[in-house]
């Protein structure tokens, strides 16, 4: 079995990592480049990078950000929030990015995916899906979760994976920022319906929301912002924890630093 990921996200505002509870009241909590530096020590398997508001104000994903970030990991990382064509996707990955995070343009623009596929690769294409619980299922919502769509999470992701994309970021709106667990509902349809990775997001809490969307959501990997954050919770007890009830994670020594931090 393929090892578990777990993947900490940076949403980022003005140049600041900002965190709120169903993709409102953002507040800050700190320098993107500075919690990279963190999360590349204490052992956390990617980074996501998501520019919460640039779709919004029509404005691309800061290469500054994201140059500041590369620097600082040795892991792949994943840029969306205001990529909305092929020029934007190579303003990314020329800063940095290993892979593109696509939603609203998705959308959209369904070919756009097929089109970054055939020029960067599926490895290098995300599809982010918000989602919202509605009417028995999973209605979609863009811009930055503001805009109700007509598809369903489900049916999108299966065409997403035909028209190329490498993975799914799945976002639970209803859960994002609660702490209250993820929707292992939703992550186990999407997962059921394609053969590509699925990353769940949305409702982290405690250590055993992990072990839940692992196993009954079949998420491939999964997605984390404020615990991490805040330094609620270290990444190597967490990997410990998974590693305890049988669910393979990349494991690594780690070692108590002087700041309190992992250290690889």
């Amino acid at each position: 079995m393929l090892s578990k990921r777990i993947i900490a996200c940076l949403d980022v505002r003005d140049g600041q990592v900002v965190k709120g509870i169903n993709f409102e009241g953002l507040r800050s909590a700190g320098d993107p480049a500075a919690l990279s530096r963190r999360y590349n020590r204490e052992g956390i398997d990617e980074v996501v990078i998501l520019d919460v508001t640039a779709t919004i104000e029509k404005r691309k994903a800061m290469a500054r950000t994201i140059h500041a970030v590369a620097q600082e990991i040795f892991l792949p990382l994943c840029v969306g929030g205001g990529i909305r064509d092929e020029g934007h996707a190579d303003a990314a990955i020329e800063a940095g990015a290993d892979k593109v995070s696509l939603n609203t343009a998705a959308i959209a623009r369904p070919e756009l995916l097929t089109a970054l596929a055939r020029r960067y690769g599926s490895q290098a294409v995300v599809v982010a899906i918000d989602a919202k619980r509605e009417g028995g299922g999973f209605r979609i919502y863009v811009r930055s979760g503001q805009q109700a769509t007509e598809r369903d999470a489900v049916e999108w992701a299966r065409e997403a994976a035909d028209r190329g994309a490498g993975e799914i970021l799945l976002t639970s709106i209803d859960r994002d920022g609660t702490k209250s667990g993820f929707d292992c509902e939703l992550n186990a349809a999407v997962s059921e319906a394609v053969s590509i990775p699925v990353i769940a997001s949305g409702g982290a809490g405690t250590f055993d929301h992990f072990v839940d969307v692992f196993t009954t959501g079949k998420a491939d990997a999964a997605l984390a912002a404020s615990i991490f954050h805040y330094a609620e919770h270290a990444v190597a007890d967490l990997k410990q924890h998974l590693h305890e009830r049988g669910i393979p994670v990349r494991m690594g020594r780690w070692a108590r630093t002087s700041e309190g931090a992992s250290s690889a």
